[in-house]
């Protein structure tokens, strides 16, 4: 017994080492980043900065791999499947933790069981814009409109599940409010919608909505965070406005896959964590109105748990559905 525990303990020990070989060596070959989504936006600005920094600082080439489709599962799922061995990095924004509630046993990976939260790399915030000739000038008024008008006023959004739709779930749940919504395929469309007129209100990712803002055409009538937007300072949060408790927000991070071995996801943590800090970075992102975060791998977990949480319940209670 006693020679089967000094086996069994060596075995460990060489494993140990081995693991951390791994690790100093990594990475010896080209490092995918996957963004499941079409080239352009913020996610892909995230991988390409990313790739860019670190390809630099590993003299190691990185790739970017854009694999749009299925509402993101696309991407999702070819890094799920993907070989554990931090080779592979998903890009993920808050949308990923909806995808558990719109699509129930359906969805092709487990969210919470085939990833590894990697780091939480950054936030920003959806603001909450009107057209210009709508009759309500601040959040109070607004929600005192569309009660006035129940189904009667529609908002757009970038689809199903993605992070403009939920908050505006979120914002009817929380006022006791109905609205009609209208799926986009992009904010671009979504935006270009509201300018015409087409729809009445949008929740969106502050920089894509600042230069309409600024320009007077749209009104902008507060911000999804618990803190004012930097490029926003004069509209409140909505919770300050009007609904206490109200926040929502739009992170970005970054995922291997479940099983790679902690010293790899150590280093990545740590490789991306100092890449994040430089001040150009720093700088880009907070130009796009996106903070830095920088976090650990178990800050992200924990954030990533949350959200599926949060935003499976809401889904089940508001009925939302894929369209």
């Amino acid at each position: 017994m006693r020679r089967f525990f000094l086996q069994l303990l060596s075995a460990l020990v060489l494993g140990a080492f081995s693991m951390a070989a791994f690790a100093q060596n990594f990475p010896d070959h080209t490092v995918r980043i996957v963004v499941p989504y079409p080239p352009g936006g913020f996610n892909d600005t995230l991988a390409r900065v990313s790739a860019e920094k670190l390809g630099k600082m590993w003299n190691q080439t990185v790739v970017v791999e854009n694999k749009p489709g299925g509402n993101t599962t696309v991407g999702n799922v070819s890094v799920a499947k993907a070989p554990p061995d931090g080779y592979t990095i998903l890009v993920t924004p808050l949308p990923f933790s909806a995808l558990p509630g719109l699509y129930g046993a359906t969805l092709p990976y487990d969210a919470l069981k085939d990833f590894q939260p990697l780091v939480w790399a950054g936030s920003t915030q959806n603001a909450l814009v009107v057209r210009n000739d709508l009759p309500v000038n601040n959040v109070r008024e607004f929600i005192e409109y569309a009660k006035r008008n129940p189904g009667k006023v529609n908002y757009g959004s970038t689809g199903s599940g993605s992070s403009n739709h939920l908050t505006m779930e979120l914002f009817m749940k929380m006022t006791g409010t109905k609205m009609a919504h209208i799926p986009y395929k992009g904010s671009a469309p979504a935006v270009t919608a509201l300018l015409a007129g087409e729809i009445d209100a949008l929740f969106d990712n502050v920089p894509n909505v600042v230069q309409h803002i600024k320009a007077g055409k749209m009104k902008v009538l507060g911000v999804s965070g618990l803190q004012r937007s930097v490029l926003l300072p004069d509209a409140p949060t909505v919770a300050e406005a009007a609904v206490p408790g109200f926040e929502v927000n739009v992170w970005f991070g970054m995922q291997v896959p479940a099983g790679t071995p902690k010293p790899v996801v150590d280093k990545l943590n740590r490789d991306m964590v100092t890449l994040l800090k430089e001040p150009d970075v720093v700088k880009r992102f907070r130009d796009q109105g996106v903070e830095v975060v920088a976090s650990t791998p178990e800050q992200f977990s924990r954030l990533v748990q949350s959200e599926v949480t949060k935003w499976t319940q809401l889904i089940r209670e508001a009925n939302i559905r894929i369209e």
